[in-house]
């Protein structure tokens, strides 16, 4: 590892909402990054993933604002309907993007991860879990190029196997663990 983590990004399509409400609880209060995710939604104005996971998380779950400036210890994730960018400045921010889905998705899970990548280089994780389809996998090798340290859902846990399956035949993935191994994995590297 080149670098102190100083984020996390995770992409999740279908069966997303059970394993963030699985995952997303293990993360103890005192989490020392920022946690950003695409969860395949579609746009409305339903706050229910956001307010059923804060019920159960030890961190506070958003959703994130245009160049709303980007916080540790705080898991945010991309409103319905928009890609979510994370943009250089004076500070970290993010940035909400209507531009065309990209495989057909918006949010677009390889849109968050090439900028974060992009913004964070080799201080990334990046993480996708149970999906139908192969957005991630494009990001997720850029995370890897940059040295950044990538992870997938073992296919064996997923609720659909299709995207985590994708990601690990790209190559790119460091590691591929069971669903309840990612949260006690990623602390453990923040604690180093």
């Amino acid at each position: 590892m080149t670098a102190p983590i100083k984020a996390v990004v995770l992409g999740v399509s279908a069966g997303g909402f059970n394993a963030l409400h699985k995952i997303l609880p293990m993360f103890r209060k005192d989490l020392s990054v920022p946690i950003i995710i695409v969860q395949h939604r579609k746009a409305d104005f339903d706050s229910y993933l956001i307010n059923s996971l804060n019920e159960k998380c030890q961190v506070p779950v958003k959703e994130p604002l245009d160049k709303t400036n980007i916080e540790s210890g705080i898991i945010y994730i991309a409103p319905g309907g928009y890609h979510l960018l994370v943009e250089k400045g004076e500070v970290l921010h993010f940035a909400l993007s209507v531009d065309p889905p990209v495989c057909y998705c918006r949010p677009s899970i390889d849109v968050l991860f090439e900028s974060a990548a992009d913004a964070f280089g080799s201080a990334l994780i990046g993480v996708i879990l149970t999906g139908a389809n192969f957005d991630g996998s494009k990001g997720i090798k850029k995370i890897k190029s940059l040295g950044g340290i990538t992870i997938a859902e073992n296919p064996e846990t997923a609720e659909v196997d299709y995207m985590p399956s994708c990601a690990i035949r790209t190559n790119a993935i460091d590691h591929i663990l069971h669903l309840d191994e990612i949260p006690i994995f990623i602390q453990k590297l923040l604690r180093l």
